[in-house]
C-alpha cells in the first residue's frame, strides 16, 4: 500500500494503540496534520503552547502507564517541548515527541524555523531520531515506543522533515518481528547470589527501613512491596514520586522522607542499620548531606538502571533488575520477623511530629494552605487523582493528602518544573476519564501555563483547578525568610483576578477565603461537568515544616515549635 510518510506515521501510531495526541500545528508538520483528517481514531488536543503539550503527554503517561504522545512543528515549536522532555527524563516518564523539520535539502542552511532539535534534545531524551526517508518510519516508531516504555522509561523524540512526511513509500504493515537494538538491553531478574546476600542482611538487621520510590509504581511492584514489609516487619518511607506505592494508612508506612518529609522518616533513615532502597535514586532532596547520610546502615539498592547503583550513595549490595521480578525472587526467602522496639521508636518520633502539626494548634483566622489540602483530602474521600505544580503547595499536598493507591499523585519531582501541574492534570484526565482529577497549583506556577485554560474549555476537560493564592512565590519567599533575613526581593506577586480570568474563558469559578467554605467549594466543583477553578486565598507567609536546609544533615531539620514553645 503506497502511503505518504505522514500517513505511515499515523498508521503506526494507531498500531501502537495511540488514541490521543497533544499538539500544536505549524508549517513543517502540516502534512501530518492534514493526514490526521483521514484518521479520526486519533483525537488531537489543540494546546495553546507546546510546553503544555509535553506536560499533557507526561500527565497522560503517568496516570495511564501508557506512552504519552505530543507533536509540534520545527524550530520554536520543537524547542518549546524541551522543558517537558527534561521533566519526563528526570522522572523516568515514557513519552514520544514528534516534531516537524525543514525539508531535507534545507537542513543546515539556517532555513526559516530550522533548529537542530535532535542536537538540542540529546541530553534530555532517552533517545532521538532524525528520519530521512518515509520508508524508515515504521521501524523508527516501533523502536521509539519500545525504548520509551521499556527498562527505565523516558522521552524519545522523532524529528521528521516536511518532505519526508510528503514522500510516498510502500507501507508493508507495522513491524511484528523481534526488535533488534544492539547495545540496548533491559535487565530483568537478579543474580541468585545477590538475592541470597540481600536476604542475609535482612535477617541480621534490627532496625531495617525500606525506601520506596517511583520505580515500584512503574514496575507494578506495589503488592510485592507490601508483602516484603509485612513479612519482615519493616517500616516503609516514601519518596515524593513514590507516594502511592504503599497506602499511607498502612501501619508500616511512615510517610515521605526528605527535605520536607516527615521528621520520623528522616530520623529513621539516620538511625537505621539497614536501608533497602527500591526504585529510587538517592537524590539530594532525600539525602541531605551525603557525607553524614545514614552513617550506620548497610544498604541494599535495587534499580533497573545500572548507572544509579553507587552513583550518589555507596551501597553494600546493588541489584540491577525489574523490581517486580526481583521482589518476586526475594519473597519466598524473606524471614518472617517483627521489630517491635524499632517500630515503637519510630512511633515516638511520629507522636512528636503530631504535636508540632500546625493543624493541631493554629488559632488564626486566615486560611492555611495546609487546611485547604487536608480538607480537599477529606471531602474527596482521599480518592482524587491530584496533580501538583511545584512549590509550597506541592509539599503541603505531600504532607496532608495521604494516598492509598499508585499513580494517584502526579508531580514534577526531579526537575521541579513550575507550570507542570495544570497541563499535566489535563493529560491525566484524558487517561482516567472516570476519575476525579484535581490540579493543585500555586499562583506563581499556574500563571506559567494558564493559557491552557483555553484548551480545557475547548475540550471541556472535567478537571478541577485549585489555586492556593498567597500572593508570593511561596517557597522562594520561605527561603528568603530563613536564609536571607526576610529580604523578599522578586517574590511578591501582583496577580490577576483569577475568578474573572476563568470567567473570560467561560470557566465557572469560586473564591474561598475561610475554612468553612472549603466543603462548599468541593461540592461546587463536583457539580460542574467540565473545567472549574477554585481560588483559595491563603495566609501570605505560611511556612512548610519540617525543612532540611540544603546540604545539612538529614536529621538537622528546622521544626515547627510545639504549642507553647518559641521558634529558636
Amino acid at each position: 500500500m503506497l502511503l505518504t510518510g505522514a500517513e505511515i506515521l499515523l498508521e503506526c501510531l494507531i498500531k501502537e494503540g495511540v488514541e490521543v495526541v497533544f499538539g500544536y500545528p505549524g508549517g513543517a508538520i502540516l502534512p501530518t496534520y492534514d493526514a490526521m483528517t483521514k484518521y479520526p481514531q486519533i483525537r488531537h488536543v489543540l494546546v495553546r503552547h507546546e510546553q503544555g503539550a509535553s506536560h499533557m503527554a507526561d500527565g497522560f503517561a503517568r496516570a495511564s502507564g501508557k506512552v504519552g504522545v505530543c507533536i509540534a512543528t520545527s524550530g520554536p515549536g520543537a524547542t518549546n517541548l524541551v522543558t517537558g522532555l527534561a521533566t519526563a527524563m528526570m522522572d523516568s516518564v515514557g513519552i514520544v515527541a514528534i516534531t516537524g523539520q525543514v525539508a531535507r535539502g534545507s537542513i543546515g542552511t539556517d532555513a526559516f524555523q530550522e533548529t537542530d532539535v535532535t542536537g538540542v534534545t540529546l541530553p534530555v531524551t532517552k533517545h532521538n531520531y532524525l528520519v530521512m526517508s518515509a520508508a524508515e518510519i515504521p521501524l523508527v516508531v516501533e523502536e521509539a515506543f519500545h525504548i520509551a516504555r521499556s527498562g527505565r522509561p523516558g522521552p524519545v523524540l522523532i524529528d521528521i522533515p516536511k518532505d519526508v512526511q510528503i514522500e510516498k513509500a510502500e507501507f508493508l504493515g507495522y513491524p511484528t518481528g523481534k526488535l533488534r537494538l544492539p547495545g540496548y538491553k533491559v535487565p530483568d531478574s537478579a543474580e541468585d547470589n545477590d538475592i541470597v546476600e540481600a536476604i542475609r542482611l535482612i535477617q541480621e538487621a534490627e532496625r531495617p527501613l525500606i525506601l520506596a520510590g517511583h520505580g515500584l509504581i512503574m514496575s507494578h511492584a506495589t503488592q510485592q512491596l507490601q508483602e516484603l514489609a509485612e513479612l519482615a516487619g519493616i517500616p516503609v518511607t516514601l519518596t515524593l514520586l513514590g507516594k502511592g506505592a504503599m497506602s499511607e494508612h498502612h501501619p508500616l508506612c511512615i510517610g515521605m522522607m526528605g527535605m520536607h518529609g516527615n521528621a520520623a522518616s528522616n530520623h529513621a533513615i539516620q538511625e537505621a542499620d539497614l536501608l533497602i532502597a527500591l526504585g529510587m535514586r538517592f537524590d539530594d532532596r532525600v539525602t541531605g548531606n551525603i557525607k553524614t547520610y545514614s552513617p550506620n546502615s548497610r544498604k541494599i539498592h535495587v534499580d533497573i538502571d545500572p548507572s544509579e547503583i553507587n552513583k550518589n550513595v555507596k551501597v553494600d549490595i546493588g541489584i540491577v533488575g525489574d523490581l517486580r521480578t526481583v521482589l518476586t525472587q526475594m519473597l519466598p526467602l524473606v524471614p518472617r520477623k517483627q521489630h517491635p522496639e524499632w517500630v515503637r521508636r519510630i512511633r515516638d518520633w511520629q507522636e512528636d511530629g503530631s504535636e508540632r502539626d500546625i493543624l493541631t494548634h493554629y488559632d488564626g483566622t486566615a486560611l492555611l494552605g495546609a487546611q485547604v489540602i487536608n480538607d480537599l483530602w477529606k471531602f474527596t474521600d482521599g480518592n482524587a487523582v491530584t496533580v501538583t505544580d511545584v512549590g509550597q503547595h506541592q509539599m503541603l499536598e505531600a504532607q496532608y493528602y495521604p494516598h492509598q493507591r499508585p499513580a494517584s499523585m502526579l508531580t514534577s519531582g526531579g526537575l521541579g518544573t513550575m507550570g507542570f501541574g495544570f497541563p499535566a492534570a489535563i493529560g491525566a484526565k484524558f487517561a482516567k476519564p472516570d476519575e476525579e482529577v484535581w490540579a493543585i497549583v500555586g499562583d506563581g506556577g499556574f500563571q506559567m501555563t494558564l493559557a491552557e485554560l483555553a484548551t480545557a474549555r475547548q475540550e471541556n476537560v472535567d478537571v478541577k483547578i485549585a489555586i492556593l493564592n498567597n500572593g508570593f512565590l511561596g517557597m522562594v519567599r520561605q527561603w528568603q525568610e530563613i536564609f536571607y533575613e526576610q529580604r523578599y526581593h522578586a517574590t511578591p506577586m501582583v496577580n490577576p483576578d483569577f475568578c474573572k480570568l476563568a470567567e473570560a474563558y467561560g470557566i465557572p469559578s469560586m473564591r474561598v477565603t475561610s475554612r468553612d467554605q472549603i466543603k462548599d467549594s468541593v461540592e461546587f466543583a463536583r457539580s460542574i461537568k467540565g473545567p472549574v477553578l477554585i481560588e483559595y486565598v491563603i495566609l501570605k507567609e505560611e511556612m512548610v515544616y519540617p525543612m532540611v536546609p540544603a546540604g545539612a544533615d538529614l536529621d538537622k531539620m528546622i521544626r515547627r515549635p510545639k504549642l507553647g514553645e518559641k521558634q529558636p
